[in-house]
């Protein structure tokens, strides 16, 4: 399964399950019908984010990409965010658990942290710290730093980092998303029992060590 499928992360990740002879069937979530690849195995179900208990049947998947994410500025508020960056992964995790799904793997950000004193890193270390506490097999979270890629909208902060990033510390450096989407469909591939933390740094190692092989 896959959420955010639409988002820069989940393009990628949608295009990469595509071509992996592993996999039979990929179920994407999305809000309004989308055109996605011309693919077979490709099944798009439109869903109400805010009713997902009610499409708890589409859960009965093996693993479960979430590439969800939003800004506050788009979602409107910290609350409308929290919900998009919180609350639908994590109901959509304890779903899929419920339903046999044994991997979940998920898009979080650097600096991770519930005790961050920064709401976007620390709703995304809620979210890591809630997902420790569910039953799955493996548990896959990549952290990047400023995903850059192709966007619908103009981002003035990911245009300042594509141009000046390698200024910034290792950790912080912009990454791209196709390396982001490659880091968690290898760790699928893998699917190493625990939970493992893809850093930022890890994320770029992980690309180029692909592109060399």
């Amino acid at each position: 399964m896959l959420l955010g499928a639409t988002g820069l992360v989940g393009r990628e990740i949608l295009r990469l399950l595509c071509a992996e002879p592993d996999v039979d069937r990929v179920v994407a979530l999305v809000r309004r019908p989308i055109k996605a690849a011309d693919d077979p195995k490709v099944r798009i179900e439109v869903v109400d984010f805010d009713a997902l208990e009610s499409r708890a049947e589409l859960f009965s998947v093996d693993q479960i990409f979430c590439a969800l994410g939003t800004t506050i500025k788009q979602a409107g508020s910290q609350p409308a965010f929290r919900r998009v960056d919180f609350e639908y992964p994590l109901i959509a995790a304890r779903l899929g658990v419920e339903r046999g799904a044994s991997h979940y793997l998920v898009v979080t950000a650097v600096g991770a942290s519930a005790t961050s004193r920064v709401f976007y890193n620390r709703v995304k270390g809620e979210l890591e710290d809630a997902l420790r506490t569910l039953p799955y097999r493996s548990v896959t979270i990549a952290r990047p730093s400023l995903l850059i890629g192709h966007r619908e909208e103009h981002r003035l902060g990911e245009e300042l980092g594509k141009r000046i990033g390698w200024l910034t510390p290792g950790r912080y450096r912009p990454v791209s998303a196709e390396a982001v989407a490659l880091a968690l469909v290898l760790a699928a591939r893998e699917d190493r029992p625990g939970m493992r933390i893809i850093e930022s740094e890890d994320i770029r190692r992980l690309a180029a060590e692909h592109a060399a092989s």
